[in-house]
């Protein structure tokens, strides 16, 4: 009988889970939301119901399944599988690992979300078995994982890879949720892109297509930052220019410490594709040591939503099998 992995991706609003071969093919994949209520104590339950509901829709046994590997928002204690803190979920020392053993029955494996994207992109994705690789996700947020020797780099309390917290304005920059300000997170996010974009237009009375969204909807996206600046819109380019500038200038700092062979760019705004590689790449050649400027390809995450639950697959598969 083959075996299955199983792959959970824990995120605010939805909760990715997935069975996955041995060869990080996903077999089946599914979602459920994330039920935040009573301090996210009913998380776990809602999880192992899933599994097995889908167990019983696929008519398979809970014997093909060899493990749980879960990515969630937060510094991991990786000793014990406890989550430090995940703000967003209400979770503080949360201990994942033993709730969900015990409410599934099933080994679990714990690590942080962008960790686990970031190997899911070097064992099927992007990173084509790239063993140093950095991965930086610009959602609402900006996460990454850094991953050296083909290892996910954790540090001495779970906070390794923290690529959003990076200093971009050591003085007068915006504040960050962490308690910092001028973070890399408060520019190169979806929000940090849109909380630019909208200042500068207030400042500004030049034309520009993105003055006519703003006015027409009272608001605008990163996506229409991305899409009128592929439309040569000088406005928008600039804010671009600006936003990849920090973000390139943080990744050759890093890249520069680490000397990675491909650096992936993932997350919402990553669908900007082609326009964003280039021009952070444009920025971050400016600012690494040229050999590391040689050796590293900056390249678009490809596997999108299914980054997660094929790296929490890999977990198990290299720790539990």
């Amino acid at each position: 009988m083959e075996q299955w992995l199983v792959g959970v991706d824990l995120g605010g609003t939805t909760v990715k889970l997935a069975f996955v071969n041995m060869y990080g093919e996903i077999i089946c994949k599914w979602e459920i939301p994330t039920d935040k209520s009573e301090q996210g104590k009913h998380i776990t339950t809602h999880i192992a119901k899933a599994i097995d509901e889908k167990l019983r829709e696929l008519d398979e046994s809970k014997e093909r399944l060899v493990g749980i590997g879960i990515g969630a928002p937060g510094p991991v204690n990786m000793a014990t599988g406890d989550i430090y803190e995940a703000v967003n979920l209400g979770w503080k020392n949360f201990p994942l690992k033993d709730r969900l053993e015990m409410e599934t029955g099933l080994p679990v494996i714990v690590d942080n979300d962008a960790n686990i994207a970031a190997i899911g992109e070097m064992w099927k994705g992007a990173g084509e078995g790239a063993k140093n690789l950095i991965l930086v996700t610009l959602g609402t947020g900006v996460g990454g994982g850094v991953i050296v020797n083909g290892q996910i780099v954790h540090g001495t309390n779970g906070a390794g890879g923290e690529i959003g917290h990076i200093t971009s304005i050591p003085e007068g920059g915006a504040p960050c949720n962490c308690g910092k300000t001028g973070c890399l997170e408060t520019i190169a996010s979806a929000t940090g892109i849109v909380r630019i974009a909208t200042e500068r237009l207030k400042q500004t009375d030049g034309q520009s297509r993105l003055r006519d969204i703003w006015q027409e909807a009272g608001a605008i996206t990163a996506k229409d930052v991305f899409d009128v600046a592929k439309e040569n819109d000088a406005f928008a380019l600039q804010i671009v220019d600006e936003v990849t500038f920090h973000l390139g200038l943080a990744l050759a700092n890093l890249a520069n410490g680490l000397n990675p062979e491909k650096i992936v760019i993932g997350g919402g705004v990553s669908k900007a594709g082609d326009l964003l590689a280039q021009t952070v790449a444009r920025h971050f050649k400016r600012f690494a040591f040229p050999r590391v400027a040689e050796a590293a390809d900056i390249v678009i995450a490809t596997l999108g939503n299914d980054a997660g639950v094929i790296g929490g697959a890999w977990l198990v598969k290299t720790n539990i099998v």
